[in-house]
């Protein structure tokens, strides 16, 4: 017969050894730039790729994503979907097929990126994160292996992906120095004469814990109703009072190199054509 006042040990809680990095994929979106859309953008089929048993079969979009988060030594990851993306899950399984190990979160506030990336707090308190963005394309293969290197060597809280920005107006406008510290970014500026703008990004857990106590205080016009807050936080705004509050931010730029959103009309009809699949 078992005491009832037998003591209950809670479990320990989660270490995460210093040098893993887990990967975020942020899936909150609608796409409703380039709807409708016959399954969630994030698995839109853009190109082919060969099985196991060496058939030809459809590559999706963010498969390229995990092509280079593995390259970068990233094992784990997680997706966070908004509710009814299921198939995403669907598609990917337990990423046991990808090389990757892979777990699925449920964004719970529809308040911006920022929020939901911060769903994986206590899954990823105390690791290394590669954020890299479903739609978005970019070279080199090894790009999240040379912002993860760098990120060590110069101690810096996060580390910035850059490249030459094809839009100003919807993209974040980076401005560095000679060293490659970021100064400032811009929120997709009307007009600027910053040239790069940035597509991903690695950090330490200085900057998880930032972001998090950052998004306790209420940051947006829904959820203060009738203020001048922002309609939506974008990580851009997290980062933006990130440095002013002295993390440690730097860049790595990649000059020759591209970038293709297939998030929009434009990006969409350059990948179907062909273009930019990297």
């Amino acid at each position: 017969m078992s005491n009832p006042m037998r003591k209950v040990t809670a479990p320990p809680l989660l270490m995460i050894p210093k040098s893993e990095v887990i990967g975020l994929i942020p899936c909150g979106g609608f796409a409703s730039r380039i709807a409708p859309l016959p399954c969630s953008k994030e698995i839109l089929p853009v190109g082919l790729r060969k099985t196991t048993d060496g058939l030809l079969c459809p590559k999706v979009v963010s498969h390229y994503l995990l092509e280079k988060l593995r390259k970068g030594g990233v094992r784990k990851a997680y997706f966070i979907l908004r509710k009814g993306k299921w198939d995403i899950p669907e598609y990917y399984g337990d990423g046991s097929n990808f090389g990757m190990d892979l777990g699925y979160l449920i964004a719970a506030l529809p308040y911006g990126p920022p929020y939901t990336l911060d769903q994986a707090y206590p899954f990823v308190r105390g690791a290394r994160i590669a954020l890299g963005f479903p739609d978005v394309l970019f070279g080199p293969p090894d790009a999240f292996m040379q912002a993860l290197q760098k990120l060590s060597a110069t101690r810096a809280d996060l580390m910035l992906g850059l490249y030459k920005a094809h839009d100003t107006r919807v993209s974040d406008m980076i401005a560095i120095d000679r060293g490659g510290r970021v100064l400032e970014i811009a929120l997709k500026p009307y007009s600027t004469k910053l040239k790069l703008g940035w597509m991903f990004a690695v950090w330490t857990p200085t900057f998880t814990e930032f972001m998090h106590n950052y998004l306790t205080v209420p940051r947006t016009a829904a959820q203060l109703p009738g203020t001048a807050l922002p309609e939506e936080l974008t990580v851009g705004h997290v980062i933006q009072a990130a440095i002013r509050e002295g993390i440690v931010t730097k860049s790595i730029v990649f000059n020759r190199q591209k970038y293709l959103d297939i998030g929009t009309q434009e990006g969409l009809r350059k990948v179907l054509a062909g273009q930019m699949l990297c």
